[in-house]
C-alpha cells in the first residue's frame, strides 16, 4: 500500500482510524507521509477521543464532548477533587432565606478578548442553556428551580424572569422554591458562562455553530479553541492569554478520535498519546498501570435496575430471587478485578451520609433465591419470559451482565436471556420490552437528598423510564421533607437515609459499583484530577513531567 502527498486528501484520518489499526502497524501506515501529524514534545496534552463527535457545543450539558468543557469555558463555582466549593467567575453568594440569591462576579473575570464578562452575559448563557433548541442533557439540574425556567422549557418563554441583574457585578436569582443548595448547583460547567451576545441569537436560540473559530468567538476557560476539523476529528487548544486565573502550563490540548479502543490503548502504551477522554475497559490496570485509571471515588454509581412493571418483574418474589442469586463480589471481579472503581452495596455514595447509612446489603442466598422463584405467581424458571439487558455496551458492562446471566442459569436455571447495547431507543413506551437496565445514576452536587432524588424519587427520569413508573409514598416524603432541611441539618441526611432504606425493602435493583472519576492520563500527565460534574477540576495546572 503506497501512497504520495496529494493522497493524503482522499484518505481521510477518520477512515484510517477507523481500520481499529494498532500502534505498531499505525506507524508503518501513517508514517508514510500521511502519518497524523501527532504533538511537539512538551507540554502537549495528546488525548485519543473516543469517537467522531459532529458536536462540540458547551451547551449541551452531557456526552463524550463535556469532558472537556472546563478547559475553555469557566463556570460560577466549581468543585475541586475533594468536593470542596471554590469561587471562579462567582466570589461570593448569599441568601438570607434560601429563595432569593445574590451573587458578585469577580471583577477581574474576563473573556479571551480582555471584555468583561457580566451579570448579562450570565444571565444569557443561563437562558439558552434553557432552550429546549439546545438540547441540553442537564439544564434542568442547574436552573429548574429559577422562576422563569419551566416556561423556557414548556416553550413558553425565552427569558428567566427570575435573573435579575442589577449592576454588571451582580446576580440576584429568585427561586420558584426555597432550595437551600442552590449554590452548590452552580458549581458546575452544565451551563458555563458564555458571551451571551455570540451564544445566543435575537430570537433566544442558540447560533449554529458560534463557537468554531471562524466566527470568531471569545472564550472564559484557560484554554480557545483554535482550530476544529470534524471530519478528521481534530480538535486544537491553545492557552487564553487573557484568562483572569491562573496561567495555564500547557503549551496546547490535542484531541483527536480514535474509536477503537484496543487502538487507542496501544497508542498511549507507545507514547504517542498521553490521554483519553473515557477508556472503559476491563483491562484498564493491566494495560496502562493504576495511575492512569486512579481517582477519587465521586457522587455517582452503576447498577442494573429492574422494570417493576414489566413481567416477569412485576412480581417482588421474582426480584428479590434474581437479586440473592447473584454473588455481588463475584460480579465485581468480573468487570473490574483491579480496580479503579469499588463494589457498590446501596445506592449513595461519596456524600455525606452514604457511610453508616443503615441499607442492609443485600445477601447472596441461592438455596432461598430458588426457594423465592418457586413460590412466586410464576412457580420456577420454565414460565419466565426471556429475560432483555439493554445498556449493555462496553467490554466490562458486557462481562458483568454476562456473570448475572450465568448466576441465573447455575442457581436458578434461567436460561432465556438477551443483551442489547442500545439504551436510548427503549425509553418510554418502548420500556415494556426491557426487564434490566444498565445504567449510573448520580448527583453534581455532594448531597445525599439530590443523589437520590435523581435515581429513586418518582419524579426521576430513573424511576419513570427505568423503574417502570416506580413510586413509593414512603421514599418521596422522606425527600421531599428533607429537600427543606439547610445543607448542614443532620435531619437532612437521616431523611435521605430512610429513604434509600424503604427503597430497599422494594428489590428493584442489583448494585455494581461505585465510580472513581478515572484521570485517564499517564503518570507523566500532572493536575489532571476530576470532579464530581466529570470535570478537570483545575485544567490551569496540568502539566507534563
Amino acid at each position: 500500500m503506497t501512497f504520495d502527498q496529494s493522497d493524503k486528501t482522499n484518505l481521510s484520518r477518520r477512515n484510517a482510524l477507523k481500520l481499529g489499526i494498532a500502534a505498531g502497524v499505525g506507524l508503518t501506515v501513517f508514517g508514510m507521509n500521511a502519518r497524523i501529524v501527532l504533538a511537539d514534545e512538551g507540554q502537549v496534552l495528546k488525548v485519543a477521543h473516543p469517537a467522531f463527535d459532529q458536536d462540540w457545543s458547551p451547551l449541551r450539558g452531557g456526552g463524550r464532548t463535556f469532558r472537556w468543557n472546563s478547559i475553555w469555558w469557566a463556570s460560577p463555582m466549581y468543585f475541586d477533587s475533594q468536593g470542596n466549593i471554590k469561587p471562579y467567575v462567582f466570589t461570593s453568594w448569599e441568601s438570607a432565606d434560601n429563595t432569593v440569591w445574590t451573587f458578585k462576579i469577580d471583577p477581574k473575570a474576563v473573556f479571551s478578548d480582555g471584555s468583561k464578562i457580566t451579570s448579562a452575559d450570565v444571565k444569557g448563557s443561563w437562558e439558552v442553556a434553557s432552550m429546549p433548541n439546545t438540547k441540553s442533557q442537564r439544564a434542568d439540574q442547574v436552573l429548574s428551580k429559577v422562576k422563569g425556567y419551566a416556561e423556557i422549557a414548556a416553550g413558553s418563554g425565552n427569558e428567566l424572569t427570575g435573573v435579575a441583574t442589577p449592576d454588571e457585578g451582580t446576580v440576584v436569582v429568585t427561586l420558584a422554591a426555597a432550595d437551600p443548595i442552590f449554590f452548590m448547583r452552580l458549581a458546575n460547567h452544565i451551563a458555563p458562562i458564555t458571551k451571551a451576545s455570540q451564544s445566543r441569537g435575537s430570537d433566544g436560540e442558540e447560533i449554529i455553530d458560534w463557537y468554531k473559530p471562524e466566527n470568531k468567538p471569545v472564550f472564559s476557560g484557560p484554554f480557545k479553541l483554535t482550530s476544529i476539523d470534524i471530519d478528521a476529528g481534530k480538535i486544537t487548544f491553545e492557552p487564553n492569554e487573557k484568562f483572569f486565573g491562573p496561567k495555564p502550563k500547557l503549551a496546547r490540548i490535542d484531541i483527536t478520535s480514535i474509536e477503537d479502543n484496543v487502538t487507542a490503548t496501544s497508542l498511549i502504551k507507545s507514547g504517542e498519546f498521553n490521554a483519553h477522554t473515557e477508556l472503559v475497559t476491563s483491562t484498564i490496570i493491566q494495560d496502562l498501570g493504576p495511575e492512569f485509571s486512579a481517582g477519587p471515588l465521586i457522587p455517582t454509581s452503576q447498577h442494573f435496575w429492574f422494570n417493576t412493571s414489566r413481567a416477569p418483574m412485576d412480581d417482588p418474589k421474582v426480584r428479590q430471587a434474581l437479586i440473592m442469586a447473584v454473588d455481588r463480589d463475584g460480579l465485581f471481579k468480573a468487570s473490574y478485578p483491579d480496580g479503579p472503581h469499588k463494589k457498590a452495596d446501596q445506592i449513595l455514595n461519596s456524600v455525606p451520609g452514604a457511610d453508616n447509612s443503615g441499607f442492609e446489603p443485600f445477601p447472596y442466598d441461592p438455596a432461598a433465591a430458588k426457594k423465592l422463584l418457586a413460590e412466586s405467581s410464576y412457580g420456577g424458571p420454565e414460565r419466565l419470559p426471556k429475560l432483555l439487558f439493554v445498556g449493555i455496551s462496553a467490554p466490562a458492562i458486557q462481562a458483568a451482565a454476562q456473570f448475572i446471566a450465568e448466576q441465573w442459569r447455575q442457581n436458578l436455571g434461567i436460561t432465556a436471556v438477551d443483551m442489547k447495547p442500545q439504551q436510548d431507543a427503549y425509553a418510554g413506551p418502548d420500556q415494556n420490552s426491557v426487564q434490566i437496565f444498565r445504567d449510573d445514576v448520580g448527583t453534581r452536587v455532594p448531597d445525599a437528598v439530590s443523589y437520590l432524588a435523581g435515581s429513586i424519587a418518582s419524579t426521576s427520569s430513573n424511576a419513570q423510564n427505568k423503574l417502570g413508573g416506580y413510586k413509593n409514598d414512603k421514599v418521596d416524603s422522606a425527600l421531599a421533607e428533607a429537600a427543606t432541611k439547610a445543607a448542614d441539618d443532620p435531619q437532612r441526611v437521616a431523611l435521605a437515609q430512610e429513604a434509600q432504606k424503604a427503597f430497599r425493602e422494594d428489590w428493584a435493583f442489583i448494585p455494581w459499583y461505585s465510580q472513581a472519576m478515572s484521570r485517564w492520563a499517564t503518570k507523566e500527565v500532572k493536575g489532571m484530577e476530576k470532579n464530581l460534574d466529570w470535570q478537570i477540576a483545575e485544567p490551569w495546572n496540568i502539566s507534563i513531567g
